[in-house]
């Protein structure tokens, strides 16, 4: 599932990483509805008011909207999950690329080891 009670980070935020990565990779399709506040609290074992908090946040960067008594679904808007889904992406080349350094590797390394690997 991917949540870390442990963690630093709140749990509504990793919900929210969560269920983006859900509809950034395809798992959850445009339009199509997510399952119920109490059917994600109990998947990921959290207060109902947590999951309320992280389809609130979702539901106001547009990822998920409302469907008054029908529940909650992805955005149809395409090119609103493209733009997040490369911001996702990007964010975490910068990570990689930031722990890299960190270890000495330079960019060129760091170019030449990716190439190396995909030619395998």
């Amino acid at each position: 599932m991917g949540i870390n009670f442990s963690n630093d980070t709140p749990i509504y935020l990793q919900i929210i990483e969560h269920i983006k990565t859900q509809i950034i990779s395809g798992a959850y399709l445009p339009g199509q509805k997510i399952p119920s506040v109490r059917d994600l609290s109990l998947e990921y074992q959290v207060n109902p008011n947590t999951i309320q908090k992280a389809l609130a946040e979702l539901e106001n960067v547009g990822l998920i909207f409302t469907e008054r008594t029908s529940g909650k679904f992805v955005t149809g808007d395409a090119g609103l999950i493209k733009r997040i889904r490369m911001e996702t992406i990007q964010k975490m080349v910068d990570q990689f690329c930031l722990s890299m350094k960190k270890v000495g590797i330079s960019e060129d390394e760091l170019i030449n080891i990716l190439k190396e690997r995909k030619s395998k």
